[in-house]
């Protein structure tokens, strides 16, 4: 008898497999994880009232390491910041609202998109809205007391790239709110950046301005497709899933299966075929009830995978 697969099954599915969106989220949960334990015991070591977010203390000095300058001298010190700044996350809140929405809009992304796609739009959604926040704190009169001083950290800015690019990529794609129904992803999209321009005179006008610079690369880079596409020189990384709708610029078209001697199945063969695919999920299932998820191959838990995405 078919059994359905569980969440916390579901979730252990997803994170095995070699994809982009995995690896990043699961990247910046381990960065997570090993720098709060490392401030933790850190703070064991600060002199007693110091403020472990300063610089003088063992965890601000971290911060102080991988965190993004505004001041172009830091930076120039510290070039290698406009990359780590990406995977740093301070506070439990932060990493977690920031990976929720990178998993949500990351797979409608990867729908449409490669996986090759999804990851260098997050690296140059996040050195884009790196570079704008630098300019930006180095430009405006308004930043100048805190130009010396003043960090930007976490990954909302490759994040918002991903949620803009694949938002005016198919812009009345639909999803479903709590409380207020169904809402195209358009204008999730267009009332997050409107909120960064409302929230620029609060007291992370640096955070906002990393993300409209991140949105601003998103937005220029869906608009190039498919004529030019920058991602192209992530190629060489290999993911198990690459085929997209990218690829034609279009929705993936109905198609028949045909046998090695180029004739379509029958409804006879079709049958067959299914109730044979069937009984080898039905196997799967039961080797999972027996021995754990961990019991499974790789192709056991690729057709796995595959078929809990079918509705």
């Amino acid at each position: 008898m078919f059994q359905t697969v569980s969440p916390l099954e579901r979730i252990k599915i997803f994170f095995s497999r070699k994809d982009a969106l995995p690896r990043l989220i699961l990247i910046n949960i381990g960065v997570w994880l090993v720098l709060a334990l490392i401030r933790s015991i850190a703070s064991l070591f600060d002199a007693p009232g110091q403020m472990m977010g300063t610089s003088n203390s063992m965890g601000g000095w971290m911060m102080h390491a991988f965190a993004l300058p505004s001041s172009f001298t830091a930076f120039l010190a510290r070039p290698w910041t406009l990359i780590t700044y990406m995977f740093l996350h301070f506070s439990f809140l932060h990493i977690l609202f920031n990976m929720l929405w990178l998993w949500w809009f990351g797979v409608i992304f990867v729908q449409y998109l490669s996986q090759r796609q999804l990851l260098g739009t997050y690296l140059f959604g996040g050195i884009a809205g790196g570079l704008f926040y630098m300019i930006a704190f180095n430009i405006f009169p308004a930043f100048v007391e805190v130009r010396e001083s003043a960090m930007a950290l976490g990954a909302s800015a490759s994040v918002l790239a991903i949620v803009v690019a694949i938002s005016f990529y198919v812009p009345n794609y639909t999803i479903h709110l709590f409380l207020l129904g169904p809402v195209k992803i358009k204008y999730i999209a267009i009332f997050s950046i409107v909120m960064d321009l409302f929230m620029l005179n609060s007291g992370n006008a640096g955070g906002h301005l990393a993300h409209l610079g991140g949105a601003l690369w998103g937005f220029a880079w869906v608009k190039m497709l498919p004529g030019y596409d920058i991602t192209r020189m992530f190629g060489w990384v290999n993911f198990s899933r690459t085929r997209t709708r990218w690829q034609s610029g279009q929705k993936r078209r109905k198609f028949k299966v045909y046998r090695q001697s180029g004739r379509p199945f029958t409804d006879e063969e079709y049958n067959i075929a299914k109730v044979e695919k069937q009984k080898k999920i039905d196997h799967i299932l039961d080797k999972i009830s027996r021995s754990g998820y961990d019991s499974l191959t790789s192709e056991e838990k690729e057709l796995l995978f595959s078929n809990s995405k079918k509705p």
